[in-house]
């Protein structure tokens, strides 16, 4: 069985996955749509893809088009994942989810009423570092879990200006004052997939720029925010907790390693950072850092990536760490580009799979939800001065 998929925003990130989604044996046709239509015709010509849409309610209203992939601003993916599924379209999802609770409940909602897929393509729960300690996790090497930390630090200087710019256009500065802890999943999906659990209370502080230039300034905002740094502190389920930090302003090289996380249990420990990884336990420390590290699958200064701020290309270029195991995966990738620490690839491949075999992607809409919607109720606990506040769960997904 194999499907066409009908891609939703040409802007940076999607013709990466374009190239995937095309050379995926699963996958028959790959069409675009995107509000500048000459960027919908230039990732098709220049991907030689099966054209192009108008529109995403053209889109929608095709028979040709079995599935959508949404990679549009970070606020609208609620809605057009909604209306994928109403059209009866299975729906990849960049992240985050949604930004309130009722939209993650309404896809839920339709996810089970419609049996469709939605996967939400969360490039942390394929993070080397995630994915060596949920190994770890399952062989019982840490003995209790207890505390696990989760970084996404990226500052705006290391290219997320040009970012904005390019997507949000002459309105760039409102949208690039986009709040940190809406913009969650790097960090916490990094921590809950490797930690079988879910965050049900946080307390959460956010800093309040200083950098004066329009940006995260309440008064340009589209999201009424002035805060470009936030940490949260969740209670988990069963016992424990988990810290995550989102930093906009930080003296920190994340073109190396914009996510980064760190494990502690009984028995062992876990920790990483910009350009090392340890393994830790009551008899000593070993160095894990080369199980961990991405292997480049393409030139920094590949012309592909000419478009992108030079800051940014690590995400689009890391390949597999030796912790993956590329097994499963469709030969047809063996030579292609990959990103993320290694994630793209098994991104397209477990999105490819629950819909050609009608089984649940790992990142299901209820891990999904687990996801993000810790960050949604931190940004309210830090709007709120950090009070702790109860985070709402919507189960575990049901049993195929």
């Amino acid at each position: 069985m194999t499907f066409s998929l009908g891609i939703v925003g040409a802007g940076q990130f999607s013709g990466q996955f374009a190239t995937l989604f095309q050379a995926h044996p699963g996958v028959r046709d790959v069409y675009v749509t995107d509000l500048l239509p000459e960027r919908a015709e230039r990732l098709v010509a220049a991907q030689r893809l099966a054209g192009t849409f108008p529109s995403y309610e053209a889109m929608l209203e095709s028979p040709a088009v079995d599935a959508v992939a949404v990679f549009t601003q970070r606020w609208t993916h609620g809605p057009l994942v909604l209306q994928g599924l109403a059209a009866g379209k299975h729906v990849y999802s960049a992240v985050p989810m949604a930004i309130t609770v009722e939209e993650m409940a309404a896809i839920i909602d339709a996810v089970r009423a419609t049996g469709l897929t939605y996967m939400m393509g969360e490039t942390s729960h394929y993070h080397p570092a995630t994915v060596h300690a949920r190994n770890q996790i399952a062989a019982g090497a840490f003995g209790r879990l207890f505390y696990a930390e989760g970084d996404y630090v990226h500052d705006m200087d290391l290219g997320f200006y040009e970012a904005y710019q390019y997507s949000g256009g002459e309105n760039w500065k409102a949208t690039a004052s986009y709040p940190p802890l809406l913009y969650p999943t790097h960090a916490v999906g990094g921590v809950l997939g490797a930690w079988q659990t879910h965050a049900v209370s946080v307390s959460a502080i956010g800093v309040r720029d200083e950098r004066g230039d329009g940006v995260f300034d309440r008064s340009v905002s589209q999201f009424d925010n002035d805060v470009s740094n936030a940490t949260a502190l969740f209670e988990v389920a069963g016992g424990g907790s988990f810290r995550t930090n989102e930093f906009r302003r930080v003296g920190y090289p994340s073109h190396i390693r914009e996510s980064r996380f760190r494990f502690f249990g009984t028995e062992a420990s876990m920790e990483q950072l910009a350009t090392v990884a340890l393994w830790q336990d009551k008899k000593g420390v070993e160095d894990i850092s080369e199980l961990l590290e991405p292997k480049p699958t393409l030139a920094p200064d590949d012309p592909s990536l000419a478009h992108i701020a030079p800051e940014l290309r690590a995400a689009f270029t890391s390949g597999s760490a030796p912790v993956h195991d590329r097994s499963r995966l469709p030969r047809e990738f063996d030579h292609l580009h990959n990103g993320h620490e290694g994630s793209h690839h098994f991104l397209v491949d477990d999105f490819v799979t629950a819909v050609t075999t009608r089984t649940l992607p790992p990142v299901n809409a209820w891990v999904a939800a687990r996801y993000t919607l810790p960050g949604v109720i931190a940004h309210e606990s830090a709007r709120q001065g950090g009070v702790r506040l109860e985070i709402p769960d919507f189960g575990d997904a049901p049993e195929a």
